[in-house]
């Protein structure tokens, strides 16, 4: 269906920089397959994030030759800065966005953007990580993937499988209301924005793709990474602090649960407590065994212990207190590594007395003491979870509902001047009318 026709359903965005030797073979694709497949109305946006190549000639002929294709020059470098940009000043329903080298096929799209068309979801995603996937990748960028999307899901408590997939579509006024929240411009942006969308009770729709990995891909995977990290901890520490009001988008546009189940009686959750303190113990027990013949003995206790309270924190939320959905997840994290510190202060005092009386004892010797600090360590962190942490998640919600909040503006977008448009209505819509 031609793009050209209003009210436009699709803006399938892709960012670019530096792509020269494959844009006009990726984009010719992309038309050709909307044009046969795709019924609603859709345009494709050629975001040139401030190539130094001919990346820039190549897309605006491509704009010039091709029926619904434009494209966009951004003077700065940054995926998320030019998705900010093109999703904020879109008129499109639904606004898509893909890696330029399509290397996800896009027989995936159809189903990628229905529930977002009908209404039924908020945001949707492609993940590599479902199990009818079918992914061709190298074994060291799969472990990182999958590595990084396990560290997100057990720190920020999401549940969304796939941040990273360059896959993703959402509606037009989410976008514009979750926008200008998100900080980042690059890399990690499309994972802030999953994970404020979550917290604040959005419906996330994820679609197993069929994914093959680029070979010649630029991307730093080290400083991608590290940049990942800082970024996971920007958003958990202002989060946990309130600076987000997600309680605000909530109210405007989250999902309202279903009625929570009533929480376990004392004795339930003593019993449970136990059950998870038990199997916390038994794999801090063989943390600790498997690092300490590799680091030394105080800093494989911190780690064990570490690994196994974050673990331990989200299993005691759900299962012990029955706290159920995101709203607080990341802020119970927060306070569960209090909890983690004072328990690690017991059991590294522990192990510092064992030194000083036995300066001789063994593996053997440091894991009984140790073991059994721990179990004193869990009888206090029972008392700090239940009075402390989750102690303002049982009192009943009020039955109240949320005041309405006025939706936010759309992002004023600075740089609309570059677009170089090449179809009449796109030229009137750039000129104001």
């Amino acid at each position: 269906m031609s793009h050209t026709l209003s009210p436009l359903s699709l803006d399938i965005v892709v960012p670019v920089y530096n792509e020269q030797a494959t844009l006009e073979q990726s984009i010719r694709q992309l038309n050709a397959y909307l044009t046969r497949e795709i019924d609603q109305t859709w345009r494709i946006t050629i975001a040139d994030n401030a190539s130094t190549d001919a990346t820039a000639q190549i897309a605006d002929a491509l704009a010039g030759e091709l029926p619904g294709v434009v494209a966009v020059h951004l003077p700065q470098k940054g995926r998320g800065r030019a998705l900010k940009l093109v999703w904020g000043s879109s008129p499109a329903d639904v606004l898509v966005y893909l890696d330029e080298d399509l290397s996800t096929d896009l027989a995936a799209l159809p189903p990628l953007v229905a529930p977002l068309l009908s209404g039924h979801s908020d945001l949707a995603i492609g993940t590599r990580l479902g199990r009818s996937a079918r992914v061709t990748r190298g074994g060291k960028r799969e472990f990182i993937s999958r590595s990084y999307n396990l560290l997100l899901r057990r720190t920020m408590a999401v549940g969304f499988s796939d941040a990273q997939c360059g896959f993703k579509a959402i509606r037009r006024e989410v976008a514009h209301r979750l926008l200008p929240l998100v900080e980042d411009d690059a890399w990690f942006f499309d994972t802030e924005l999953l994970i404020l969308a979550e917290r604040a009770g959005l419906r996330i729709h994820e679609i197993p793709v069929d994914w093959v990995d680029d070979p010649d891909s630029s991307v730093d995977i080290v400083s991608t990474a590290r940049a990942d990290l800082k970024g996971m901890l920007r958003v958990g520490s202002n989060i946990a602090r309130g600076r987000i009001p997600l309680e605000s988008v909530y109210a405007e546009l989250g999902r309202r649960p279903f009625d929570p189940p009533r929480p376990p009686s004392f004795f339930g959750q003593v019993v449970r407590f136990g059950v998870v303190g038990v199997l916390s113990t038994a794999a801090y027990a063989v943390l600790y065994l498997l690092l300490q013949g590799l680091i030394p003995a105080q800093l494989a206790n911190f780690a064990a212990l570490l690994i196994t309270t974050i673990a331990n924190t989200g299993a005691n939320r759900r299962f012990t207190f029955g706290v159920r959905g995101r709203s607080g997840a990341v802020r119970h994290q927060f306070q569960g590594l209090i909890v983690f510190g004072v328990a690690w202060g017991m059991t590294a005092g522990s192990l510092a007395v064992l030194h000083l009386s036995a300066p001789g004892a063994g593996a053997r010797a440091e894991l009984i003491v140790l073991t059994v600090a721990n179990l004193v360590a869990t009888l206090v962190r029972f008392v700090l979870l239940r009075l402390w942490v989750f102690r303002a998640s049982r009192r009943p919600a009020p039955s109240a509902a949320p005041p309405a909040v006025d939706a936010a503006p759309p992002i004023p977008i600075e740089s609309m001047r570059d677009y170089a448009l090449h179809t009449t209505d796109l030229r009137q819509e750039a000129n104001g009318s």
